[in-house]
């Protein structure tokens, strides 16, 4: 037998034996020494290496852990949390599938992509969908049209205009789940539907080669702040949903649930804390020292204000909740439509979504799903007087 072969078989027999010892040995304290990483014993200070997205709002509750180092009161003394910037949540999920992050804070289309890293037939890294960051019909769900295009009654009329148009998304992301869905149900047809980055987009619109695109926040606001395109539709005009969620590795799971339940606890604290929308100015100043050549107006407004006065921007749910539930499912059945599959089934393996410890941390707080929303009318009843003469004046 070859090395090679000899090496496969043992890496086998690792992951078989981690599986196993989440099921009992290593839950009632046996060594970690036989997993991929080992995390320590309960109690015992541990080193996490987390990737998060400051480029995506969606997914922002990572930025304030960061920023507020949240984890630190809940977490055995002496731990560490490495926080590492990815652009994009594939990123993430490959950093994770090679065990190199070990929590993960990413969209809807690469956390569902994460739990098909290992498949009970292939093997594979074990990730898991444990929490939801948040929800929302305007983070991920933004359409963009060029700045000399009609202006439109509606979002519905707006995509209605994309018909026989070049379109553009960064396709197998929540954008194109949403840019497609927003096409079939306005019954439209592009001449163009062309998948590319944030960078082509930015360019091709500034250019006068595209006519309408889909994209995240922050870039959207971004883009229509700097002139470069205007907002016309968003998943508000079409009950559309997007969201984010924070995936694990097994390995953190099986051998420290006390670790696992320590930092959802500072979930749960950045949660409230963007819930509360007099921390608007602090989230938006902790964001622009996470992110490069953002302007913080820039990243408040992506947060914090929206073109449907009174609508939700995000909903921080927390737990896996019924929102949260619909949108993995519908995403997973998109991903597996796609003809390159990150999804290798229509659904996620039932032990792929782990919702029952951000529940117990929940319950302990006495709190219930949703912890908050952040809309522009919360974010106003907020403001001083003297503040609000002030936008009144600028607007």
């Amino acid at each position: 037998m070859s090395q090679t072969n000899w090496e496969g078989i043992m890496i086998n027999i690792v992951k078989t034996s981690v599986k196993m010892a989440a099921l009992g040995a290593v839950m009632m304290g046996a060594s970690a020494a036989n997993a991929g990483v080992d995390f320590g014993k309960r109690g015992e200070a541990v080193n996490l290496v987390i990737g998060y997205q400051p480029y995506y709002t969606e997914s922002w509750t990572g930025v304030v852990n960061n920023g507020k180092s949240f984890w630190k009161k809940h977490l055995p003394a002496g731990s560490t949390a490495d926080f590492q910037v990815g652009l994009q949540g594939s990123v993430i999920v490959n950093a994770m599938a090679g065990e190199k992050q070990h929590i993960g804070y990413m969209g809807d289309m690469p956390a569902i992509a994460s739990t098909f890293k290992y498949l009970p037939e292939r093997g594979g890294t074990d990730i898991r969908i444990v929490a939801a960051l948040g929800t929302s019909k305007q983070q991920c769900n933004i359409f963009l049209v060029r700045n000399d295009a009609p202006k439109f009654a509606n979002g519905t009329a707006a995509v209605k205009w994309m018909d026989g148009k070049v379109t553009s998304a960064p396709h197998g992301a929540c954008t194109d789940r949403f840019a497609q869905a927003a096409f079939k149900s306005a019954g439209v047809k592009p001449a163009k539907y062309l998948n590319q980055n944030i960078e082509v987009i930015t360019t091709n619109f500034r250019a006068g080669k595209l006519d309408a695109a889909a994209i995240w926040e922050p870039t959207a606001t971004k883009m229509v702040k700097s002139g470069i395109a205007r907002r016309a539709a968003s998943g508000e005009d079409f009950g559309l949903q997007d969201g984010a969620f924070m995936v694990m590795l097994n390995d953190l799971i099986s051998q420290r649930p006390d670790a696992v339940m320590g930092w959802l606890e500072a979930e749960l604290d950045a949660q409230e804390f963007v819930a509360n929308p007099a921390n608007a100015d602090a989230i938006a100043a902790m964001a622009e020292a996470q992110t490069e050549q953002i302007d913080q107006s820039v990243l408040k407004a992506s947060l914090y204000d929206s073109p449907m006065v009174g609508s939700t921007k995000l909903q921080l749910d927390f737990t896996i909740s019924d929102d949260a539930k619909s949108l993995l499912k519908d995403a997973t059945a998109f991903l597996y439509s796609l003809k390159k599959k990150p999804a290798a089934a229509a659904q996620i393996r039932p032990e792929g979504v782990m919702g029952q410890f951000a529940e117990r941390v929940l319950e302990k707080r006495g709190l219930k799903t949703p912890v908050g929303p952040v809309s522009y009318t919360h974010l106003r009843a907020h403001e001083t007087r003297h503040d609000l003469v002030c936008r009144l004046l600028l607007e």
